[in-house]
């Protein structure tokens, strides 16, 4: 029994590293293509863009954003804003219009959520401007900040092809805690050791909540914003991707948005992507294993998505379950209890050192290759990434809580009113 239970463990390890080996690569064509990448051309084609914005009681932050939007290096009259005070009771509509953009109030408490709302501003501006207007609409969240040149360089990506492109995601507010600096160095390392491998491979990258550009063709083709799982952004990803579209990624548009800093929050909020992921895999895991057997749409795509949406969720939650039976076991005198619980604990800590030591590495190195994008102090910056791989194991519960318990779109407040000069003059080394 104690071989068993040292070999399933084992078993177990392995069965994750073989899933997931794919990202150690992934990892080291990223490194190639750092070296190689240098800033986009010039393109001459000036595309006009719609900025979408939904907002739920986000009066704080919205109007950095908006100035932010007002800010760039690219031609004003080729700009419109245009934001949905969803469901508010605060004065983000106000704030929004005083600031410039044009507002359009929604209050619906049965069609919840940032897909819902986006969808109402899509059939608005199709009805207002019609679709055709615009080349591309780029949508935001309430909190986010743009670097001067992010619109510029979205739109040299967008003129290469493609028609939907996420962005560099980085942090208003890294060194704020651990937490905070755990969602933001996950983000860093999803945009630059998954995203940038993904592109320079020829494979779609995935959008990631906030900070992506979509042709117009798209909303028009889709009739507007149709996805309403919990997680919008993964389901949109999915959906195109099984369409054959490939997402692609411009490393050089910088965004900045705000992370939740309370475990509470952060539970609320992961607990959603957990279910949303779930979700997502329910409605779309077959036509993805389809994908990866029939070669439906970019085969390796699929795959790449398919392990985004549930294996380490499920290998955890499942490795979790059968080293609790024999420790369950043990206490109830099926099974020698002294001999079982020492092996099993033994086990469990080694898996555990394994999996600290992988996240460690992929913290650290990310933290090092971004260290002049990090916003933070020298020091916080080497400390959280110690306590990067703490944050990622807060998932395992949150994963086990997904999967029984009923869960529904709330939102987070945002606090963190800095100006995009704020965030850049944070920059210490």
């Amino acid at each position: 029994m104690t071989t068993f239970i040292e070999n399933f463990n084992f078993f177990m390890f392995l069965l994750f590293a073989f899933m997931y080996l794919y990202q150690m690569i992934y990892m080291i064509i990223a490194f190639k293509a750092k070296r190689a990448l240098k800033r986009g051309k010039d393109n001459i084609k000036l595309n006009k863009i719609g900025v979408i914005i939904a907002a739920r009681n986000e009066e704080v932050v919205i109007g950095q954003l908006i100035n932010s939007i007002h800010a760039q290096g690219y031609p004003k009259e080729f700009i419109d804003i245009f934001v949905v005070a969803d469901n508010c009771t605060d004065q983000t509509a106000l704030v929004a219009k005083e600031a410039g953009a044009i507002v359009k109030e929604r209050f619906n408490t049965d069609q919840v959520g940032k897909g819902y709302a986006l969808d109402f501003m899509l059939k608005f501006i199709d009805k207002e401007y019609s679709y055709k207007n615009y080349d591309g609409y780029l949508v935001l969240d309430a909190d986010n900040l743009l670097d001067k040149n992010y619109i510029a360089e979205m739109n040299k990506t967008f003129n290469e092809g493609y028609r939907v492109i996420t962005s560099y995601r980085n942090s208003k507010n890294y060194d704020q805690n651990w937490i905070s600096a755990g969602y933001g160095l996950w983000f860093l390392h999803e945009a630059e050791y998954f995203n940038l491998p993904r592109m320079t491979l020829n494979n779609s990258c995935a959008i990631s909540g906030t900070g992506f550009l979509v042709k117009s063709d798209i909303f028009k083709e889709n009739g507007g914003w149709v996805h309403h799982l919990l997680t919008e952004d993964i389901e949109f990803s999915v959906s195109q991707i099984l369409k054959g579209e490939k997402i692609g990624y411009c490393r050089n548009a910088v965004l900045y948005d705000e992370q939740p800093i309370t475990f509470k929050q952060s539970w609320h909020q992961r607990l959603r992507w957990a279910k949303g992921f779930y979700q997502v895999f329910s409605n779309y895991g077959k036509r993805l294993i389809g994908g990866i057997l029939f070669k439906r749409g970019n085969r390796f795509s699929c795959y790449d998505m398919a392990m985004t949406l549930m294996p380490a969720m499920l290998i955890t939650c499942f490795s979790i379950a059968v080293n609790s039976s024999f420790y369950l076991a043990a206490i109830l005198g099926f099974i020698n209890e002294k001999e079982i619980i020492l092996v099993t604990t033994m086990s469990i800590i080694k898996s555990f050192v394994w999996y600290y030591s992988i996240l460690f590495v992929i913290g650290f190195i990310t933290t090092i290759s971004e260290w002049n994008r990090i916003h933070s102090t020298g020091w916080k910056k080497i400390m959280y990434s110690f306590t990067f791989p703490l944050f990622m194991f807060t998932y395992i519960p949150i994963a086990i809580v997904a999967l029984f318990k009923k869960v529904e779109w709330k939102p987070i407040p945002h606090t963190v009113a800095k100006t995009i000069d704020d965030v850049l003059e944070n920059v210490k080394n």
